[in-house]
């Protein structure tokens, strides 16, 4: 199977994830691409998505000026897989809290779920943790920068993984949200789940 990931690259921690879904191929033993996508023409040829994180206000506004928005939507109401991490997280929420509702960010309202824009605090409270994620066999080290949690989930949308009454990983079929950075550690895990939903 040949495989073709896009990463969105109008803000955010774009390179790391490229190089991550770059060795997550490599390691499944698959041929396949990964690039960055900055306009709708872009996304015709991707199998999967990251939204990743970065500053969820300027994502959004900038998903719209590049006329990306729609396009996402569209693509992932057909099945496309898609993972947001941290900014990209918050993104794909039906619900923000009211920092979220201050700032006019407009959310994707893809996932069946509610978001908490800075639940862990600042910049200076970021941190690591080893969580555990329904899945897998062994722990995940979770590097959470200015993280937002997920509060509630409903429907068809799922909790993986917790801190407390926190939920830091969701999934809703072909959708993966995740509050922290997946791609700031050397664990393959969660772009080898994206991959494996193509």
């Amino acid at each position: 199977m040949v495989v073709k990931v896009g990463i969105i690259a109008i803000q955010g921690a774009v390179s790391e994830h490229l190089d991550t879904v770059d060795r997550t191929i490599k390691s499944l033993g698959l041929k396949g691409t990964v690039v960055p996508v900055r306009r709708p023409p872009e996304l015709d040829g991707i199998q999967a998505l990251i939204i990743p994180g970065g500053e969820s206000t300027t994502i959004a506004k900038l998903l719209h000026k590049f006329g990306l928005f729609e396009k996402i939507i569209s693509r992932a109401s057909a099945g496309m897989p898609i993972m947001g991490t941290c900014a990209g997280c918050i993104l794909l929420a039906k619900e923000g809290d009211t920092q979220i509702a201050k700032t006019d960010t407009k959310l994707l309202s893809l996932m069946d779920m509610a978001v908490d824009r800075n639940a862990f605090g600042r910049q200076k409270e970021s941190f690591e943790r080893d969580i555990k994620v329904e899945g897998f066999k062994e722990p995940f080290h979770a590097v959470f920068i200015r993280a937002p949690a997920i509060t509630k989930t409903w429907g068809k949308c799922k909790p993986l993984a917790h801190i407390d009454d926190k939920i830091l990983v969701a999934r809703q079929e072909n959708l993966l949200a995740l509050t922290f950075h997946p791609e700031l550690t050397p664990d393959l895990r969660f772009h080898s789940l994206l991959v494996g939903m193509i």
